[in-house]
């Protein structure tokens, strides 16, 4: 049992780094945890800023029930990054439920994210434990834009776009290919899910701030469908992003259509294997820690309903960071008062986007929001 109220599931990677270097920033005790001891012991001392300050214990852990299990044991929050979640994310979860603990992660994976919600959500609730997945700069932020247009009464469709400055982790990187090989994606229409259109290549987005069209692809459906499914305020979601980078935009559909027509004749485990070798072969190293000149993020949300328009824009900077900073006050938060929402929620339905953009905000991660009504 540990003694520690926050566990860091897979802290050596990219983001787990960053939501342990903003657990210190809280003065939150924390185990960073994963497979391998001294890895999780280089990153922490080459890659959190000021860990010689955090009250912290490195602890090695096998992925098995029993071994998680005992590992949250004490915990009160676990912050998982451990993917690809629809495979792996199971086993963290019912640790948690049985151990009476919240569940944070930082994926979008449309798949996980309803079975979260159909498998887990009422346990979570009867427990009153929070069941958290997508706490991330690419469905919260843009969740707080739409927050912010919602305000306004009337408006029941949501047209969202998410762009980032920077490339993709080694590990969202096998996400992705695994997302479009193995679950489609898919949009809200009429509160039902609705699977865009695979063949679909890239979209051309207009966005603020720039004149050259964005390219943008429906990057795995995202979160946001699943969380305004059963908001009586929204009807239809439609969610597309992607990196400003344009070059790398326009390989993005040649490396998984390649990865799908690889895979799609394995069994399950074997598509999964080849997957990961695909996936090291795009992207097999860490990426330079954020620039806030190069790491740009942006968020739009455009609003309608029968009668009235809003469109909010959120500008801001590394997005890794906002990911790090959200994770690490969602448990600073859980650790003092219960969530507003218990069972399967979103980052704004547990915790107020309000509150969330104020935390972003004061960290210098996001600017003030500008919103305009009625065009």
């Amino acid at each position: 049992m540990t003694d520690k109220p926050v566990v860091v599931y897979g802290a050596s990677g990219y983001t787990g780094r960053l939501i342990c270097e903003y657990l210190r920033e809280y003065n939150v005790p924390f185990i960073a945890a994963g497979r391998n001891a001294g890895k999780l012991k280089a990153a922490m001392e080459a890659n959190v800023a000021g860990i010689e300050t955090a009250d912290y214990e490195i602890v090695e852990v096998g992925h098995e029930p029993e071994a998680l299990r005992e590992l949250f044991a004490g915990a009160e929050v676990v912050c998982n990054t451990v993917g690809p979640f629809a495979k792996l994310g199971p086993t963290v979860v019912e640790a948690c439920l049985a151990n009476g603990t919240h569940y944070l992660d930082t994926t979008g994976e449309q798949d996980w994210l309803i079975t979260c919600d159909k498998r887990y959500g009422a346990d979570f609730a009867a427990a009153g434990l929070l069941l958290a997945p997508g706490l991330a700069h690419m469905y919260t932020t843009g969740e707080i834009a739409a927050e912010l247009c919602l305000e306004r009464p009337g408006l029941d469709t949501l047209d969202i776009a998410v762009f980032w400055g920077g490339s993709p982790t080694v590990a969202s990187t096998l996400t992705i290919l695994v997302n479009a090989a193995l679950a489609g994606a898919h949009y809200l229409e009429q509160n039902k899910y609705v699977p865009w259109d695979p063949e679909a290549g890239l979209y051309q987005l207009v966005i603020p701030g720039q004149h050259e069209l964005a390219l943008a692809l429906p990057w795995g459906g995202t979160s946001h469908p699943v969380w305004y499914r059963r908001d009586p305020r929204v009807a239809n979601v439609k969610v597309l992003g992607g990196v400003f980078n344009r070059p790398l935009m326009l390989g993005v559909p040649q490396i998984v259509a390649a990865a799908v027509e690889a895979t799609k004749d394995l069994p399950p485990d074997e598509q999964y294997a080849a997957l990961t070798a695909t996936a090291a072969q795009v992207m097999n190293q860490m990426p330079p820690r954020e620039n806030p000149r190069i790491n740009k993020s942006l968020d739009s949300v455009h609003a309608s309903g029968p009668l009235g328009r809003a469109h909010c824009v959120i500008h801001g900077n590394s997005n890794y960071k906002q990911t790090g900073l959200l994770q690490a006050y969602a448990a600073y938060s859980l650790l003092q008062r219960p969530p507003k929402r218990t069972g399967f929620a979103s980052g704004c339905q547990a915790f107020g986007h309000r509150d969330l953009l104020g935390v972003l905000s004061s960290f210098g991660l996001v600017r003030e929001p500008v919103v305009t009504v009625g065009s």
